[in-house]
């Protein structure tokens, strides 16, 4: 009976932690992209700011009037995702915020620095007409509140395309993520942007192999 047993804790101890190892490296490199929803979103173009899409990978939100709704939109992006984030190369945060604003979200963002670097928060004040025109760019099935705010935000890629779910259990086309819901930010956005990262990250090694031949 010890003979049988002896082989049969071999395999546990090291046959199967290889054949686990084996499973989850095949299904990294056979992920899931993440579906591209627009193509081409407007670059942000007011001149008020530096900030840019191309080249960066963004969570695009719009702050409206920053009300408390706004406000709880901020803190649980800044829990749930900049703070898992946003220490990777080419990762932003930009809200868009109407002009005469800039005293709420100085306060806002006081708050947000008690708990986070918040370097990589960029806030970018515009006309009505500026940020109704991005989110229209964005060509989603959503629209702006009263104040030009929205619950929503989005992921924007490198090449300024939206990215998000053309097949989502619940919502069918997922353009943006309810940032008042912080089980749709920990079940997936975090995934999502989990992914987009993973995309960059193989483009990277391919790339770097590519250049050792």
């Amino acid at each position: 009976m010890a003979q049988i047993k002896k082989p049969l804790v071999l395999i546990t101890l090291f046959v199967l932690p290889v054949l686990i190892y084996l499973f989850f490296a095949s299904g990294v490199t056979k992920f899931g992209k993440l579906s591209l929803m627009t193509e081409n979103v407007p670059e942000i173009s007011t001149s008020s700011t530096e900030v840019v899409l191309k080249d960066k990978i963004t969570i695009l939100g719009f702050l409206g009037s920053v009300n408390n709704e706004r406000e709880v939109v901020a803190f649980n992006l800044n829990q749930k995702i900049y703070k898992r984030f946003y220490k990777f190369n080419d990762f932003q945060f930009v809200m868009m915020v109407p002009k005469g604003a800039e005293e709420k979200v100085e306060e806002l963002k006081k708050e947000l620095g008690q708990l986070e670097d918040i370097s990589k928060w960029n806030f970018v004040f515009a006309d009505e007409s500026e940020i109704r025109n991005l989110f229209k760019g964005l060509q989603t099935n959503l629209s702006l509140e009263d104040d030009l705010g929205s619950p929503k935000v989005f992921i924007i890629d490198k090449n300024k395309n939206l990215r998000g779910r053309d097949n989502d259990e619940d919502e069918g086309l997922k353009f943006g993520y309810d940032c008042t819901s912080v089980s749709e930010l920990n079940n997936k956005m975090v995934d999502d942007v989990k992914i987009l990262l993973a995309e960059y990250r193989m483009a990277l090694k391919s790339n770097n192999a590519e250049r050792i031949k």
